[in-house]
């Protein structure tokens, strides 16, 4: 088999493709999640703590000299990245937990009844026997 049959058939199955479509509405879903956080649960929470915003919290390493730009630890952005991870984990938690609420409330499948076994020889010829014998009593 040629590798680029080989990597079509591997590009085309259906897991494939749904993990591409995963991929994509995942990066949407972030985006969406990001803006959450930043722009809704963040500003509070920064009001709270006395106007602090998290993302411009870092320690200076080494400052700026000339066109080398300063060397800084932004834990600021941890604490964002944090706060981001928590909220997007309790998010699928949450569609999950509804996912599978709603599988619960579907009923499940029956199953279809299993097909009558075919006769077996010895059982045909006994059958035909009865058959014959109704025939010779009742004609």
């Amino acid at each position: 088999m040629s590798l680029a049959k080989e990597f079509r058939e591997f590009a085309v199955r259906g897991n494939v493709i749904d993990l591409a479509v995963a991929v994509i509405i995942g990066a949407a879903f972030g985006k969406i999640v990001s803006s959450f956080v930043g722009d809704l649960v963040m500003p509070p929470i920064g009001l709270l703590v006395g106007g602090v915003n998290f993302s411009d919290l870092a320690i200076t390493l080494k400052a700026a000299e000339g066109d080398a730009p300063a060397v800084l630890l932004a834990y600021g952005k941890f604490i964002q990245a944090v706060f981001d991870f928590i909220i997007i984990a309790f998010a699928i938690m949450m569609a999950v937990k509804g996912v599978n609420a709603l599988k619960r409330a579907e009923p499940a499948p029956e199953p279809a009844p299993a097909a009558a076994p075919e006769p077996t020889a010895e059982e045909k010829l006994l059958t035909e026997i009865r058959d014959l014998l109704r025939k010779q009593n009742a004609g």
